[in-house]
């Protein structure tokens, strides 16, 4: 096959999976789930089934102890964290207009000899900005509960993933045999080390990143509470599950956070300082222990191509898109270091001379 038609192959592979996503992309996340689900379990039935379990016996073991984690962690905490949300959607309003009263009366005189606008300028300015800032976030969190109720329920996705991961975590091993059976023998080496090179990155950030945005969100959600922040049960974990796009979290739940305490603590200038200083330590924890020790810095994972990722993917194909983001930066990421390291072995590079294979051999 030449170079030409295997690029027209893969390009006619890429629209076809971009056509699927697209068309199937509201019933795909229970599906979706259910295949990461297996993906990031794996591991832990292959260490079952060299402790003598067999691989039905490893994977019935695994889910069930899931499922189990699961229901108590739902059971305790969705309860919980719903009537929170509803509050603090119904309080949001009432919280805006505090916190827009509080900044124009104690930093108005000043912006105003700074900016050279009238205090009900600046009141005017900052009610328009605040009332957009809680309309969109009331915009975001209905986008999420339409996005979950096109499912059909929500029921769905507690039912459906377990069954998807049971049977992909039972066959996994098999499924891959079956596909490296299918690569083409010419190439079969070279396909196999990129492979593993995408297993490592895919493996490494998701695992080691899930990890950390369960560490920090317990680590948030305990300090805001005992702080006594209201609704710091639901924005401590919040963030901490929004850290997977990275800064994100943090910006996010240390401004939620701080208004809030503002309004809350005003005066109190300590508390306020307390509640910024769970943030402060926060992200000295995930940059210099969590970070490190967990995800590493053999991922080839750039914050700014996962962040775009994330984004581009979220916005064309939903929630699932943004399931998928990863593992498609990672799998971008390893091509486009293979095909960098190609060009620089290659003649048109070096401008004479024969290029010279570098990687696994295509033998």
């Amino acid at each position: 096959m030449t170079l030409r038609r295997q690029v027209q192959f893969w390009l006619l592979s890429l629209a076809a999976f971009i056509l699927f996503m697209m068309l199937f992309s509201a019933v795909l996340l229970p599906f979706v789930a259910g295949m990461a689900l297996a993906y990031l379990l794996d591991p832990v039935a292959d260490w079952f089934e060299r402790h003598g379990f067999s691989r039905l016996a490893a994977t019935l073991m695994i889910l069930l102890l899931f499922v189990i984690v699961l229901v108590i962690v739902l059971v305790l905490l969705v309860p919980v964290l719903g009537n929170q949300l509803i509050g603090f959607v119904d309080k949001l309003p009432g919280l805006v207009r505090s916190l827009q009263d509080l900044l124009t009366q104690h930093l108005g005189d000043r912006i105003t000899k700074l900016s050279g606008l009238k205090v009900e300028d600046l009141q005017s300015s900052l009610g328009d900005i605040m009332g957009k800032a809680a309309t969109w976030i009331g915009g975001v969190l209905k986008s999420v509960w339409s996005g979950g109720q096109a499912l059909m329920s929500i029921l769905s996705l507690f039912v459906v993933t377990p069954v998807v991961a049971f049977y992909m975590l039972l066959d996994w091993d098999h499924m891959v045999e079956r596909i490296d059976s299918w690569l083409p023998r010419h190439h079969v080496e070279t396909i196999r080390e990129l492979a593993r090179e995408m297993d490592n990155a895919v493996a490494g950030f998701v695992r080691g990143q899930v990890s950390v945005c369960l560490l920090l969100g317990l680590f948030y959600a305990v300090s805001l509470v005992t702080l006594g922040l209201n609704f710091g049960l639901l924005i401590g974990i919040g963030a901490g599950l929004v850290s997977f796009i990275p800064f994100v979290g943090a910006a996010l739940g240390f401004i939620a956070s701080m208004s809030v305490a503002l309004v809350q603590f005003w005066p109190d200038w300590h508390w306020i300082a307390a509640v910024a200083a769970v943030f402060a330590v926060g992200q000295f924890l995930e940059g210099n222990i969590l970070q490190p020790k967990l995800v590493g810095e053999s991922v080839g994972l750039h914050p700014v191509w996962l962040m775009f990722a994330l984004f581009a993917f979220g916005y064309l194909f939903g929630f699932v898109g943004m399931l998928v983001a990863v593992p498609a930066a990672a799998m971008v990421g390893v091509l486009a270091r293979f095909a960098l390291r190609q060009y620089l072995a290659s003649a048109l590079y070096k401008g004479t001379g024969a290029p010279e294979q570098t990687g696994a051999s295509d033998e």
